[in-house]
């Protein structure tokens, strides 16, 4: 009987850099491309005296890139692999002295001071750390940041665009936002499922004199049907009792009587009658269109937070 040959045994490693497992739970995708990262430090524009905050600096391509053209880099990483991994790589460097660690989730910390972020952060925290940042006092410059193709088109759609959104107008109203380049999964080791793009987001200043939750208490309401109109989306129960409730803790707050035969949706349909709104769907509406729509409903006694 002819022999048969045992198959031959291989052991499989994971993705690996420089001795290191990426961890998917924390979103680890290191960008190798050099032109890549060349090309977002330039879009930064980094002056000598800027303070430099980066998200995930992860082995620190990008980070010894930015370190010679600023005062200070600020590291944000919850892997304290990647840090001690970056610490080796700088030690006995003039760059050691110039780069500081802040270990932990950046959602949870406090931001330090800095005039610039630069990120190639997680993609699963990009919308939380998008409104952490524009809510960020003092006031950056601007921000350079990655995020999946998408989620970087919802950023920069505007009203008619398929991908126009709630994350659209409230990134809009506070920032101007612009798309630098796209990034190929290939340009990241280990490569993501997605292809990538770089964001410039700049605050605007002064912000816009309104209460963000009550903005986005609206905003959320019309966006939850973008294609239906705004009559037929406030109609909704769930909507009519929230803005009866907060209309009747207005009143309270402020010794205005209520009319015990008041009709609120008829009110309600009211006002967006006479704004020209009940027709239009959220999907065509600007920036300078909600905030109409806010003033109106304010002017009556109506809120949304």
């Amino acid at each position: 009987m002819p022999k048969v040959k045992a198959e031959k045994k291989t052991r499989v490693h994971g993705q690996v850099q420089q001795g290191l497992y990426f961890k998917k739970e924390f979103g680890q995708h290191i960008l190798k491309n050099p032109l890549v990262i060349q090309g977002i430090v330039d879009k930064a524009a980094i002056r000598p005296t800027d303070t430099v905050l980066e998200i995930g600096p992860g082995t620190g391509n990008m980070t010894v890139k930015m370190v010679d053209k600023c005062k200070k880099v600020v590291a944000c990483e919850v892997d304290v692999r990647m840090v001690a991994e970056l610490q080796k790589r700088v030690q006995g460097t003039p760059a050691a002295s110039k780069i500081q660690f802040v270990i932990g989730d950046v959602l949870k910390a406090d931001l330090p001071y800095f005039d610039i972020c630069v990120a190639n952060m997680p993609y699963q925290i990009s919308s939380p750390f998008v409104f952490k940042l524009l809510l960020h006092r003092p006031f950056f410059r601007c921000a350079v940041l990655m995020f999946q193709r998408e989620f970087a088109q919802r950023l920069v759609a505007k009203p008619g665009d398929k991908l126009y959104c709630r994350l659209s107008v409230n990134t809009q109203l506070l920032a101007r936002v612009d798309h630098l380049m796209k990034v190929g999964k290939n340009n990241f080791r280990p490569p993501p499922q997605v292809e990538s793009s770089v964001v410039r987001i700049e605050p605007r200043v002064p912000p816009p004199p309104i209460n963000f939750q009550e903005w986005d208490g609206l905003v959320r309401i019309v966006f939850v049907r973008k294609n239906k109109t705004l009559g037929a989306g406030f109609r909704s129960q769930a909507v009519m009792d929230m803005l009866e409730k907060n209309y009747r803790v207005h009143c309270s707050v402020n010794s205005i009587p209520v009319a015990a035969d008041m009709d609120f949706k008829e009110k309600v349909i009211e006002i967006l009658t006479e704004t020209g709104y009940v027709e239009k769907r959220a999907r065509t509406l600007d920036i300078d269109d909600f905030l109409a729509l806010l003033t109106a409903f304010n002017a009556a006694g109506f809120h949304f937070s």
